[in-house]
């Protein structure tokens, strides 16, 4: 999976919204202006920064070399994906979306209502 792929399958997902966040080198995902994904766009080796809980993310980090926790943020919570390593594309879109799912989750019951079927 390549970056334009990530960012590709990130815009289908429900009110989803891009950004450039603090500086032009990255993309941040937000669904209900909530951050669920940071994508770097001028690194060497591409990755996706995505948010689990912490029971996910012990999975996460066991079951795939190519996870790290994420320099930049709580890294209880975020993880780095390499996206050229390990993992298939549906393996990647898997964990995005469990991120998108963890914001969701986090949101007040009545707009969480409209993404019952996300």
């Amino acid at each position: 999976m390549n970056i334009e792929d990530v960012r590709s399958y990130c815009l289908t997902l429900c009110n989803t919204t891009e950004c450039f966040p603090f500086d032009d080198v990255s993309l941040v995902f937000k669904v209900e202006n909530k951050m669920f994904l940071l994508l770097p766009l001028d690194v060497a080796e591409p990755y996706v920064a995505v948010k689990c809980s912490t029971d996910y993310t012990d999975e996460l980090r066991d079951r795939y070399r190519a996870v790290e926790p994420a320099y930049h943020f709580n890294k209880k919570y975020w993880n780095m994906i390499f996206l050229d390593q390990d993992m298939n594309d549906e393996e990647i879109k898997h964990w995005i979306h469990h991120s998108y799912r963890e914001v969701i989750a986090k949101l007040p019951k009545k707009i969480r209502e409209q993404y019952a079927d996300a």
